[in-house]
């Protein structure tokens, strides 16, 4: 866990100094695009259950989150000019670097959930999937990058997610928490490159 936590740290500030000069960017065109913070935040649950505040940078209009659903699907109104490009690319998550320096996330890891779905996951495999840090990337990030765009064909997005997407996910972070090693996050954190760059 020891070597885990340095392998995060050194990337996540190497990672965060580099692309300081993106971030810089990032921030204007958000603050120009439109009214309201720089920074999204949300609850979701952490490593044994703990609650934390999660960073992204925003992409929705100001106070979205009571202007519809909980998840974000197809063509949502609500997406701001310079958030349809952010979440294309990913770019909306380079902020998560924070949570992995301040030790509430890890670079690679299943992905943190909010409150209300993580209460629908079956009793073992929530204990399972929160016995460890959740991540910026895993495969079930890689496999369903698209995600907003499938749900956003489903007459019930919400139902949909819990009842096709979130199943699929769960089978991916089980398989992350059995298989996991130094090894397994590179090899992820290259393929989170890739899949971006494509």
């Amino acid at each position: 866990m020891m070597v885990k936590r340095i392998f995060d740290l050194f990337f996540a500030i190497t990672g965060t100094v580099l692309m300081l000069p993106i971030f810089v960017c990032i921030a204007l065109w958000i603050k120009f695009d439109s009214a309201g913070p720089v920074f999204f935040r949300q609850e979701r649950v952490g490593r044994s259950g703990q609650i934390f505040r999660i960073f992204k940078f925003r992409t929705m209009c100001l106070d979205a989150e009571n202007k519809g659903r909980l998840i974000t699907v197809g063509a949502d109104p609500r997406i701001t000019r310079s958030g349809i490009f952010l979440r294309k690319t990913k770019l909306d998550e380079l902020p998560q670097l924070l949570n992995v320096i301040t030790g509430e996330m890890s670079l690679v890891g299943p992905r943190p959930e909010v409150p209300r779905y993580v209460a629908l996951y079956p009793a073992h495999v929530r204990d399972l999937v929160l016995s460890v840090p959740p991540g910026i990337t895993d495969n079930a990030s890689i496999e369903y990058k698209d995600e907003n765009v499938i749900l956003g064909q489903a007459s019930d997005p919400d139902r949909a997610y819990i009842e096709e997407v979130m199943p699929v996910k769960l089978k991916y972070y089980l398989r992350y928490v059995a298989e996991r090693s130094l090894w397994l996050d590179f090899i992820l954190i290259i393929r989170t490159v890739k899949a971006i760059i494509r």
